[in-house]
Order: structure tokens, then sequence, then C-alpha cells
């Protein structure tokens, strides 16, 4: 499914730059995942059943308490393509990103708002809805996030093939990831990426845990990443996986000059070759 979607929406790209693409594609699924979320708890606070009874489905704190970020009604995905059409949608887009920013602090700074941009052609743009509204068709979060999540990721990886060398900066080879973990074996404690580019290790690590039987909540990560566009990429990326990223900082001196985490004592110290050479 991951290829059929990644040609398609290739085919659309046009004569869009791939590093600047990526942040139009990425963000749409970014967007997609938050909606469905959203979505499914909406209904069952509207279906008042259970444990849901006498909840009311536009109140914001009704979402925080469940870790689902909350998406303002002109701006959920049913929306977004209703318009996907019109000359205007990438106004929309941004519109949407920053309204859901703006209702959820730890997405502050974080979404992408490059949709109105002159080079990106609205025809296009609502070709591109069209595809992500028919990932991960169903109700249920776990299944949107776990087929959103891989998309995205596989995404990520086509993207870095696509910049080349410049890829790397934000992505390590699956296989490259999946070798440090299991050398690792982070079963338990506080994990650390001093140069966490997109996330990668933090998304493995969990896996790592989930696949050995362990309990997800038994360990922990602290990042920090030099790029803050990549540092984006890393926080959508995590959120996808539902991963707590407060403690993944982004800061231009990068971490030699300026280690936002100088106190932590790190259980493993995982990062992207050549980075993690001493």
């Amino acid at each position: 499914m991951e290829k059929q979607l990644w040609k398609a929406a290739d085919k659309l790209r046009k004569n869009i730059d791939a590093a600047e693409y990526k942040h139009v594609v990425l963000g749409l699924i970014f967007l997609k995942y938050i909606s469905d979320s959203f979505e499914e708890l909406h209904a069952k606070l509207q279906a008042g059943e259970g444990d849901y009874a006498g909840g009311d489905p536009e109140d914001r704190e009704e979402y925080t308490a469940e870790n689902i970020f909350f998406v303002p009604p002109c701006y959920r995905w049913s929306h977004l393509q209703t318009h996907a059409k019109q000359p205007q949608i990438g106004k929309y887009v941004d519109d949407a990103m920053e309204a859901i920013e703006k209702e959820n602090p730890p997405l502050k700074g974080v979404l992408p708002k490059v949709f109105a941009r002159q080079n990106l052609d609205p025809t296009s743009l609502g070709g591109l809805i069209d595809l992500v509204s028919n990932i991960a068709l169903g109700s249920a979060k776990a299944r949107s996030a776990d087929v959103l999540g891989h998309v995205f990721e596989y995404f990520l990886g086509e993207f870095a093939l696509a910049e080349g060398k410049q890829g790397g900066q934000f992505y390590t080879p699956r296989s490259i990831v999946e070798l440090l973990v299991s050398l690792l074996e982070p079963y338990k404690g506080r994990v650390f990426d001093p140069c966490c580019g997109s996330g990668g290790m933090f998304v493995q690590s969990e896996k790592f845990v989930v696949e050995h039987q362990g309990r997800v909540d038994d360990i922990s990560i602290y990042g920090q990443e030099s790029n803050q566009t990549t540092w984006r990429l890393a926080q959508m990326n995590l959120a996808i996986r539902g991963i707590n990223s407060s403690q993944v900082k982004w800061n231009h001196e990068g971490s030699f000059l300026n280690n936002a985490h100088k106190d932590l004592r790190a259980d493993f110290v995982i990062a992207n070759p050549p980075f993690n050479d001493s």
C-alpha cells in the first residue's frame, strides 16, 4: 500500500523540490492522523455511553485528558475534504495548521504552513488530500496510528532517498536503526539521542519493548536536534506513534555546544553514525 501511495504522491509533485514537498505530504498525513483520533473520541462522547456519559464532544479538556489533540470544527478532515477542489485550498490548510497549533500548545511551532505557496498547484494539493483520505479507513485509533505511522515512516525514507546526501540529516535507514536498538536492548530506563533527526531511534526503541512483551511506560526518551525543520518532523513522527516528545528539544547550537540535557543520567545513549563515534 505504501509503495502505491508514494508513487501517486510523487506523480502529483510535478516541479516541486523533494526537500519542500516532504513537508506538504507529511503535514497532510499528520493532519489526517490527529483528525482520525479526534473523530473517534468525538463519536464516543456524542454517543454518551459508559465512561463517556455526560461528556461534551466540543470540550477540549475531554481530549487533553486522553492525550488526543483537539481539532476545531471547521478544520477537521471531513471539512478539509469538502474544500479540496477549491482554488484557495492551500490557504485553508495553512489556516487549519495555525488553528490546531493554537488549540494544542505542545504543537506550537511544529506544523508546516507551506500549502499556499505559489509553486504548489491547488489541483495537485486537492489530489493529495484525496489520496491521504484513503489511508487507514476504519474507526480504531490503534489501527489508524499504526497504519499512518508506517506510511509516515516509509515516506520519510523515500524523501531521504530523493534528497540524496542531504536526506541523511533527518533519516537513518531502518536497518541501521533496528541494529543499534537491538544491540542496546533498551527494555527500561532513559533513552537519549543527542542528534535525533526525525526520531527514528525513539520509535524503534518503543517497538523493541513491545516486541519483547515489555511495558512502554518503562522507558522515557530524551533527545536534541539542531535543525529546526528536522525537529518538527520528529515531533510529528513521535506524535503519530503516541510517544511523549516533551523532552525532545531543539536548539540551533547542537548538543556539543549547548546540551539541553546536561544533568541527564541516561541509561542508553544512541545516535546515528558518524555522530556516535567517540
